[in-house]
């Protein structure tokens, strides 16, 4: 077993462009237009028309219920005369964003959806024999992470296990080793931080074509693998999506609220390409690259965006025109306490506002 010394930001950075594929034509059904050679109108047509209007739709929905909930202070509290004029304003003009928001997602469907649409080049192969590469995040997870290596180990696809400890004061490395992963630590603390080692020491000590993240709090099972390789031959990026119902285990550390408002943030990342891909899940771990896509993003990636980071992945993934398709995969309750965004609401509703933000007006540069 190997362990992993911390990294420095050249090293990381040498290393991410060790690990780019000369041969990657194949691999982009679409590139990310070059804005300075654009006409203004095709410069219009790129433009996220569909995204504007989601916001456009939530301001106007807010400033109505704000002009309507105003009766309450008013009457209640003897404030009629002056917040009459404000309700009605809100009121009244809350149909300024509605009617814009429309126009928008008119434009986008019925006049700019065809040309913003890749043409698509299916490929034909055969996944019976396809062997795979799984990179597991860690950090604290003693309980669980020798039975998740073990899980994965014994899966017919699995050629090895490497797991990320975060820089772990537990157990974490030492059960890691013994359940059979090569383990590395990450002493640089953060999710993005693990999640982009993870990708890096798949690239580095594997050369497996197809590389799967996962994490080891036992919250996925390898199982679902055959199910992503089999979607394999139709894209660059397989992701697992925990929101199809039947596949949820009844209590997991996915709240009602941030299963919304998870598929909240994939519909506006959606929204972003339209006629791109299909988006319900944007905070999924459990994902599957094709090796040749992943050593063409991995420069492009700043480790440092934190729990917004799968987000940030598949952000960067459409735009640099790699294709992307979701697959169903089963939901477990983790073993252990629950550490990165979803502890509580709270968290959870701060990390899918950070989603947004980087979604709508860019990611946190490198430093």
């Amino acid at each position: 077993m190997q362990s992993g010394a911390q990294l420095t930001k050249a090293e990381v950075d040498e290393d991410a462009q060790a690990v780019k594929a000369p041969d990657v034509d194949a691999l982009l059904p679409l590139q990310k237009p070059d804005a300075e050679k654009l006409s203004l109108i095709a410069r219009l047509v790129h433009l996220p028309w569909l995204m504007y209007s989601l916001y456009l739709f939530v301001a106007a929905t807010a400033m109505y219920l704000v002009g309507v909930l105003l009766v309450f202070p008013r009457y209640l509290l003897g404030l009629n005369h002056a917040l009459l004029p404000v309700a009605e304003w809100l009121v009244w003009y809350s149909g300024v964003p509605l009617l814009t928001g429309i126009t928008f997602a008119a434009a986008d469907f019925f006049i700019f959806f065809e040309r913003k649409r890749p043409v698509r080049r299916y490929r034909e192969e055969s996944m019976r024999d396809a062997k795979v590469t799984v990179a597991l995040t860690a950090y604290n997870d003693e309980d669980s992470i020798a039975a998740a290596v073990e899980n994965f180990l014994s899966h017919h696809r699995v050629e090895r296990v490497i797991v990320v400890s975060n820089n772990s004061t537990d157990r974490t490395f030492e059960n890691a080793e013994k359940a059979g992963a090569i383990v590395v630590n990450e002493e640089r603390q953060g999710y993005g931080r693990c999640v982009y080692r993870c990708y890096l020491e798949a690239m580095k000590r594997s050369t497996s074509d197809l590389i799967v993240l996962c994490e080891g709090d036992r919250t996925f099972r390898a199982a679902d693998i055959d199910k992503l390789v089999t979607f394999v031959p139709h894209t660059d990026i397989v992701n697992g999506t925990r929101t199809v119902e039947t596949l949820r285990e009844q209590k997991t550390q996915l709240t009602t609220f941030m299963f919304y408002g998870n598929l909240f943030v994939a519909k506006l990342l959606e929204a972003k390409y339209l006629g791109r891909a299909t988006l319900t899940d944007v905070g999924s771990t459990y994902k599957l690259v094709r090796r040749r896509a992943l050593a063409r993003l991995l420069p492009q990636l700043n480790p440092e965006v934190n729990l917004e980071f799968n987000a940030y992945f598949m952000d960067k993934a459409l735009e640099a025109g790699l294709t992307l398709i979701e697959c169903p995969v089963t939901f477990h309750p983790r073993v252990g306490e629950s550490k990165g965004g979803n502890t509580d609401n709270f968290r959870a509703l701060h990390v899918g506002l950070e989603m947004m933000r980087g979604i709508t007006f860019g990611w946190k540069k490198a430093a």
